[in-house]
């Protein structure tokens, strides 16, 4: 399984639309920043069959300090959530062929 970075989705999605790759770079940071913003104001993302990006409110708990076993408390915090749509779990169950964005890995 390889890892794929935002430059190469970039170099990848500039190849398949012809455009300049310092606008495909900047269109995918603005999308990023766009989605965080969205997600710090509590607003729930959805990418029809993609999947669903939401923030929830985990609680406050006591945990263990794994090294010492002492106990200590983990205050409440938000984290992001995703749920996988429909046709990406699909596509993950039956994968096609090897991936265009890299060969090897």
């Amino acid at each position: 399984m390889a890892t794929i970075t935002k430059r190469e989705l970039a170099e990848a999605i500039s190849q398949e639309l012809e455009s300049p790759q310092i606008v495909t770079k900047q269109t995918i940071q603005l999308f990023l920043e766009l989605c965080t913003e969205e997600l710090v104001n509590g607003n729930r993302l959805e990418f029809r069959d993609f999947g669903i990006l939401t923030t929830v409110e985990r609680g406050s708990r006591i945990g263990r300090n794994p090294k010492t076993g002492t106990t200590v408390y983990v205050p409440p915090k938000r984290i992001v959530r995703f749920k996988s749509g429909r046709l990406l779990k699909e596509k993950v169950q039956n994968p096609p062929p090897p991936a265009r964005l890299r060969s090897g890995g």
